[in-house]
């Protein structure tokens, strides 16, 4: 038996308690954690913004220690340290033969069957977005245990696996931030210090960080904002922080903006904030309330391109390894992302902190 924190049902508060892990079947990989992060995404599948079926064990960010291999397992073998992937694809669908891999379609099936049953009465459990993190061990397919680079502490490395993938991808990939540009970072939680700190290593001259809470400013200058502006009323947060964000660009907007909240208001404002021609990346996830609206003279004449961004446009196999080097020369630290160090107990106080825009990544720490 293993603790784990169960979500019994979508707006219910999480469970923290004893589940029965299977022995990993053909192609399943156990891994004990060592650390898991609370992702924003994680309070998404809680709140029903995202589908999850339910009752599930949370958590999708982290690494641990492979104890047992199932048959037909050759990737990783007992005693490998892994991080975990929580959208591993398929290799074979339309997206991975397009080499676009975030977007395979077959990547969510781990989540869609019960991995696990709870030790009170044997009822089943889904793992969300197929990892399952928030428990002491795990079971999850071969392709989404991924073997952890030389040189990264295994506990900081759990952010790897969704907060430090997706901030380097929005970068590198998405909006492909270039030496001397101007990026401004909407909302700097754990996703958005890790694209703070991956805008500074592309190289970018002026990365202006905004977000609700002042008290993050401290934040993000350490991670590599030259400026920081809090974001005021929002009756006039568009036009206020545009505003602002265009006075410290020599009055033209910056060349990038990448947003990492998921609201209307903020995606809105992160396109208006950049200067004409210039690249907006949504990285935050919005419930489908959430609508943005745009005139049609007002896309001709600024010629700004607006994308999505899933998971960062990451290969994780392949980015891995390049970020592996960016935290072992000292240009990427991790341990900056982290404000909270907490036990499986400590979740729900992580997802009231999130609510208030509070801290950037709280940790579990095993």
């Amino acid at each position: 038996m293993v603790r784990a924190a169960v979500l019994p049902a979508v707006n219910a508060p999480l469970q923290i308690t004893e589940i029965e892990l299977p022995e990993p079947g053909p192609g399943q990989v156990r891994i004990r954690l060592a650390a898991a992060g609370v992702c924003h995404s994680d309070l998404s599948l809680s709140n029903g913004t995202l589908r999850q079926p339910v009752p599930a064990v949370l958590g999708h960010e982290g690494a641990g220690t492979v104890t047992a291999v199932g048959p037909e397992v050759t990737a990783v073998a007992p005693g490998d340290r892994v991080i975990l992937n929580w959208a591993p694809s398929c290799g074979s669908c339309r997206f991975c033969e397009l080499a676009e891999p975030w977007l395979c379609v077959h990547s969510g099936r781990a989540g869609e069957t019960p991995y696990a049953t709870r030790a009170t009465d044997g009822s089943a459990l889904y793992a969300a977005l197929g990892t399952a993190v928030f428990a002491e061990e795990t079971v999850v397919p071969e392709r989404a245990a991924l073997p952890l680079p030389h040189g990264v502490p295994l506990a900081d490395a759990a952010l790897l696996g969704c907060a430090v993938l997706t901030g380097w991808g929005a970068v590198h990939h998405s909006a492909r931030v270039r030496a001397g540009e101007s990026v401004a970072v909407f909302g700097v939680g754990g996703v958005g210090l890790a694209t703070v700190q991956a805008a500074r290593i592309a190289g970018a001259d002026t990365i202006v960080a905004v977000d609700v809470s002042p008290a993050k400013e401290e934040l993000a200058r350490a991670a590599g904002a030259t400026d920081f502006v809090v974001a005021g009323d929002t009756g006039s947060f568009e036009k206020e922080c545009a505003k602002r964000i265009r006075a410290l660009t020599g009055g033209f907007g910056t060349d990038v903006a990448v947003e990492c909240v998921g609201r209307a208001d903020t995606i809105r404002t992160a396109w208006s904030a950049t200067r004409r021609g210039g690249r907006t990346t949504v990285v935050g996830i919005g419930g489908k309330d959430q609508q943005v609206a745009f005139s049609a003279l007002e896309l001709f004449y600024f010629g700004r391109t607006l994308s999505g961004c899933v998971y960062g446009n990451s290969d994780p196999a392949h980015d891995l390894p390049v970020i592996a080097e960016q935290v072992r020369s000292g240009a990427l630290d991790l341990s900056a992302l982290v404000t909270d160090r907490i036990e499986l107990d400590g979740i729900p106080a992580a997802f009231e902190a999130m609510l208030a825009g509070k801290g950037g990544r709280a940790l579990v720490v095993f």
